[in-house]
């Protein structure tokens, strides 16, 4: 759908002889047109945030709305504002269908004095725009159409049922079901799903179900157990289905889930992070030593526990691997809500060890060895074997990490040793008492 985008975009540009944009009804980027022009007044800094952001302020949004451009039904000049940061005047072509507005074309104006398009060109160029309003509202009804379908396949028991709910969830995509898609888990996620989320197939919210698991039997470490409706609901996660064009192709996903973090934390009251974040690839000293707080420390579970997160699951042909790229991205989401260090978003492909401790249980661990380690009274001893074991045992990396005097390393460790009765010298009771400490993130 990308493609077709761009290709109207393209015609556009290409009638009016000027680089065209595209944004949808809330002022977020589809698609723009090549710009080779060394008018350095083309490249003001509204038009400038808009492409590098792929989105517009609220203030700029209800500069241009005042000139009528949503109840405009034929193109809408704009002049030029400097003290807006609108160098050059605007062309908006209105994108509607069925009289609803969908989106919004914009070109740049022809400087003042300077003959503008032919009244044929705009009138050609606002026939693009219309068949760019059906494509607009097609894949936001489609989106609409199929949660009820999306959410049968994210909370179906596996088995035939769930075999059942893919079928459906294939019909009802059509040819476009066999293609490339990355499933997205957003959490928490209060209300309703967004009208439209750019690129996505289909959106839905599924109830959490108890041990924090969105969506019941589909959720991670599930059995072939009881339905989702033997346990008790919890707060909800958004569940998105984004269109890919190749495997490699991943930035268009995790700009549209990116974008997504702002809208839930305005409403949940929470912090969404640095949402320009990905997870990615950190050295052993960079993980708990440099998330503020280490396993076992209750503020420091405060302070994730209730962050808008949200995990991108590797890329799938078809759908019948879906319930398992919804399992990755659940896991990712919590690996970042557990791990600061993964950022708001997390790729399954990024979380490391949080792949299999996420796989485990959905219960918090009470490992008896660990069981004193972990509560509030040991919060820095802990802290301290978690980077200990993060920097692979290495005694210089985790005192300067941690920014203590080996002496003072080593008497922590042994008290370590004399709380847990685990030898740190043999490595199943390092494995132990690491998965411990990380999983304890995941409670």
């Amino acid at each position: 759908m990308k493609g077709d985008y761009q290709d109207l975009v393209d015609e556009i540009s290409a009638l009016l002889g000027a680089p065209a944009t595209l944004e949808n009804r809330d002022f977020r980027l589809i698609a723009f047109g090549a710009h080779d022009s060394d008018d350095d007044l083309a490249m003001d800094p509204v038009r400038t945030r808009s492409i590098l952001t792929r989105q517009s302020t609220a203030a700029v949004r209800s500069w241009f709305e005042g000139f009528g451009i949503a109840r405009a039904t034929g193109p809408v000049r704009i002049p030029a504002a400097p003290d807006a940061g609108v160098f050059r005047g605007r062309i908006c072509l209105p994108v509607r269908y069925r009289g609803i507005v969908q989106g919004y074309v914009w070109l740049l104006d022809q400087e003042p004095g300077k003959p503008g398009p032919e009244p044929a060109a705009l009138d050609a160029a606002m026939e693009v725009a219309q068949r760019i309003g059906v494509l607009l509202a097609e894949e936001a009804k489609a989106g609409a159409d199929l949660s009820r379908e999306f959410l049968a396949v994210l909370t179906a028991g596996r088995g035939w049922q769930q075999d059942m709910a893919v079928a459906a969830l294939r019909a009802a995509l059509g040819p476009g079901g066999d293609g490339l898609h990355a499933a997205v888990c957003v959490a928490p996620w209060p209300g309703e799903a967004p009208a439209s989320v750019p690129g996505a197939a289909a959106v839905c919210v599924v109830p959490r179900r108890g041990g924090g698991e969105p969506g019941g039997p589909a959720g991670p470490g599930a059995g072939s157990g009881p339905g989702p409706g033997s346990e008790p609901a919890g707060e909800p996660a958004l569940a998105v289905l984004l269109r890919l064009r190749s495997t490699d192709a991943l930035a268009p996903a995790l700009a549209a889930v990116t974008r997504l973090l702002p809208r839930a934390a305005q409403t949940t009251g929470t912090g969404g992070g640095n949402a320009g974040s990905s997870g990615g690839k950190t050295g052993a000293g960079g993980g708990s030593a440099g998330s503020g707080g280490g396993a076992g420390s209750t503020s420091a579970t405060a302070a994730t526990a209730h962050r808008v997160t949200a995990g991108v699951a590797d890329p799938v042909r078809g759908l019948a691997d879906l319930p398992a790229a919804w399992e990755q991205a659940v896991a990712s989401a919590r690996a970042a809500a557990a791990q600061p260090r993964f950022g708001p978003v997390a790729q399954w492909s990024a979380i490391g060890p949080y792949r299999l401790l996420t796989a485990l249980t959905a219960d918090p661990v009470d490992d008896p060895a660990a069981r004193t380690l972990l509560t509030p009274a040991h919060r820095e001893l802990a802290r301290t074997a978690e980077v200990f074991l993060d920097c692979a045992g290495q005694a210089g990396r985790a005192a300067a990490a941690l920014g203590i005097h080996r002496q003072t390393l080593y008497y922590r460790l042994g008290r370590v040793e004399q709380l847990t009765g685990l030898d740190l010298d043999e490595g199943e009771d390092r494995l132990l008492l690491h998965m411990a400490l990380k999983a304890s993130r995941l409670a």
